[in-house]
């Protein structure tokens, strides 16, 4: 397939073939119609791995609905996956009896993979490798997501938090939005210590939105290219909105507002 403007060359270090193995960008899904899931995926389904259904709104859909929705992503390429919150809402209203039918009706609906997190109800430790190895028995890849959006967790609890997660058999680790800003700036040493501490294939950032007190469109903006010049453009990235995915792209190859990699500093 012809490319616009294909004489002009991109930075090196991406990874421009699916499925990938490292650079993958996570799309945050939190309520999108089929009419508007059809359009991105047109315009930036080549650069999108995976689509987060967003805290527990799967539970809100018509049923035909959000299975066309999964198939959609599916034949592109793309991994729907249950975001975490959902997961805990049942642990947290119904009790661990209830998660092999939540795995179950999962799998019915079309998901392959769930997130595991412990947001706003606590795990601890044995109970997140409990929950990590029943999903996965149940048949289900896990993302496992470690620290919170009501505490502040130290880089140390996240990285052994991980490493339970890995040796449990999760497939990536994402790290909570809140955790990697204070008052709405990038937190660099937090940054740097997770990436020394978790194996980069298998770590991925997770965004800020506005739902974090303090953060700003331009905080958001500042982290991602933060995270590129730091990590380089095959870092992992999750909780890209819709309509930034393409942008996000331009900013991983050197087309974007951070400039080529040359003129990073």
């Amino acid at each position: 397939m012809s490319a616009p403007f294909a004489f002009v060359p991109l930075a090196p270090g991406r990874s421009l073939e699916k499925p990938r193995r490292t650079g993958l960008t996570m799309m945050i899904d939190q309520g999108l119609g089929l009419g508007a899931v059809r359009d991105i995926l047109a315009t930036s389904g080549a650069y999108m791995d995976l689509a987060k259904i967003k805290t527990g709104t799967a539970r809100l859909y018509g049923e035909a609905v959000l299975k066309e929705k999964l198939a959609t992503y599916r034949d592109a390429g793309v991994r729907p996956f249950i975001g975490g919150q959902f997961h805990e809402y049942v642990f947290a209203t119904l009790g661990a009896d209830a998660l092999p039918g939540f795995y179950a009706e999962a799998l019915r609906l079309g998901f392959a993979t769930i997130e595991i997190s412990d947001n706003v109800v606590p795990l601890t430790d044995a109970e997140r490798a409990g929950q990590i190895r029943a999903a996965r028995a149940a048949g289900l890849s896990v993302f496992a997501e470690v620290g919170a959006k009501d505490r502040r967790t130290t880089a140390a609890e996240m990285v052994s938090q991980a490493q339970i997660c890995l040796a449990e058999g999760a497939e990536l680790v994402l790290v909570e939005a809140a955790e990697l800003v204070v008052d709405g700036v990038a937190d660099e040493d937090m940054l740097a210590a997770l990436h020394a501490g978790i194996d980069p294939a298998k770590l991925m950032f997770e965004l800020p939105g506005p739902w974090i007190a303090g953060v700003r469109a331009c905080d958001i903006e500042s982290l991602k290219k933060l995270l590129v010049r730091s990590f380089g453009p095959d870092v992992n990235v999750a909780n890209v909105p819709p309509d930034t995915v393409l942008d996000f792209e331009a900013t991983r190859t050197g087309l974007g507002v951070a400039g080529p990699p040359s003129f990073w500093h």
